[in-house]
């Protein structure tokens, strides 16, 4: 497992586009990924479990990523959040 703590910085959190967008790109990867948010772990390729964990602007979550692609998975995650989910 590998894993990253990321701040989330666009304005609005992750709401609808963002969360689609992130989702999206792990669907992609064999891996599993969970983020930590307050306490919960959320299924990183979960568009309603990503949504509901209403994660805003300025919220810390860890990004973990688990099996054989796990390196790119974590990079692509983490980048997606300090990017700004294309909002920032």
């Amino acid at each position: 497992m590998v894993s990253e703590k990321v701040t989330v910085i666009n304005k609005a959190g992750f709401h609808m586009r963002p969360a689609s967008l992130f989702v999206q790109a792990m669907a992609k990867y064999k891996s599993a990924i969970n983020i930590v948010y307050n306490g919960k772990n959320i299924d990183g390729k979960s568009i309603m479990n990503v949504m509901a964990a209403c994660m805003k602007q300025g919220a810390e979550i860890e990004i973990q990523c688990t099996g054989e692609d796990e390196q790119a998975m974590l990079a692509e995650a983490a980048g997606l959040v300090k990017s700004g989910l294309g909002e920032a």
